[in-house]
């Protein structure tokens, strides 16, 4: 189970149209824990929810955690309180940094897709392949300039490496929007690639680079497929020894947590990986947006908070 981190609000910028970036630092003063390019934490908000924010600032950096965040017209709370409420000096329950999202080290050549808040892990990759030496190019839209945040970061890191960065702002007069399929025709057979964005973007990603599956990552804000909720089946919880029915309308997450069976959780919508179960026996209808199909396949674990179970009996190890 994940263990919280107590961290101080140091600063909050403007830093685009809707967005704030907000530095984190440990209460104590003491180093935080090292994270990886891609990863995540998930911020403990006093309004009893719970986000997952990407860390943007250079893997490595132990003095603070970095995380931007867009006031979405469509929160749920978790943006809004962030931007209105959250003060320099307030305290926030962070957990450990966790990756989803990894980035392939060895390929030798990447290629970066963001849209708009989308930006934020694919920065820290930047970070971290300009520190290995490593060749990548970018591929930025938002709405306008104004929309973007961290360009003129993003165009140093390029500068100063030899890389390439191009923007794409389709509501300005002129601009133009990316074609993604073009981009997945034309990339070679060595070229991992990444997405971060909303989800139109990162369906048409998926689409333009259905060739080339193993080579290209996706991270989701928001929730791939509708939670599997018709129920109908028995789970057996084999630690506990319990045997329990899942109604229709109720989630995994919420007949284990309704018996007394502790399980981290966070984003209730299969993008964060908190609640990850391994499965026992039986065949998970699995609705998140972080196994692959391999894994899907495998049967070997699932997230209880949006699958479910196409086998009359589900069998966890919980």
């Amino acid at each position: 189970m994940d263990t919280n981190i107590p961290l101080r609000v140091q600063r909050i910028h403007d830093i685009a149209l809707g967005v704030k970036l907000f530095d984190l630092v440990h209460v104590d003063g003491v180093a935080l824990t090292p994270f990886e390019a891609g990863a995540h934490i998930e911020v403990r908000l006093p309004n009893h929810l719970s986000r997952s924010y990407s860390l943007l600032n250079a893997p490595g950096e132990q003095h603070q955690y970095q995380i931007a965040v867009h006031n979405s017209p469509d929160s749920a709370g978790g943006s809004h309180y962030m931007h209105e409420s959250l003060q320099e000096g307030d305290v926030l329950l962070a957990s450990l940094p966790r990756n989803n999202f990894r980035l392939n080290e060895s390929s030798g050549y990447s290629c970066l897709v963001a849209g708009g808040i989308g930006i934020t892990p694919l920065l820290a990759m930047m970070h971290r392949l300009n520190a290995l030496g490593q060749h990548w190019e970018l591929h930025y839209c938002a709405r306008t300039a104004a929309h973007a945040a961290f360009v003129d970061e993003v165009r140093i890191l390029a500068a100063t490496s030899g890389n390439a960065a191009y923007f794409y702002f389709d509501q300005e007069p002129g601009g133009q929007a990316l074609d993604l399929a073009a981009l997945g025709r034309s990339v070679s057979t060595n070229v991992h690639l990444y997405c971060c964005g909303p989800r139109g973007m990162l369906d048409a990603f998926e689409q333009a680079t259905a060739h080339c599956r193993d080579r290209a990552h996706v991270e989701y804000f928001t929730a791939k497929s509708e939670a599997a909720l018709d129920g109908g089946f028995t789970l057996e919880l084999a630690r506990s020894g319990m045997t329990l029915q899942v109604p229709a309308g109720c989630s995994i997450l919420d007949i284990v947590f309704d018996a007394g069976v502790s399980v981290p959780s966070s984003c209730r919508e299969g993008i964060c990986g908190s609640c990850e179960t391994r499965i026992l026996a039986g065949k998970a209808d699995h609705r998140d947006a972080l196994l692959s199909d391999a894994e899907r396949s495998a049967n070997k674990s699932m997230m209880i908070c949006c699958s479910g179970a196409k086998s009359d009996r589900l069998v966890l190890d919980l």
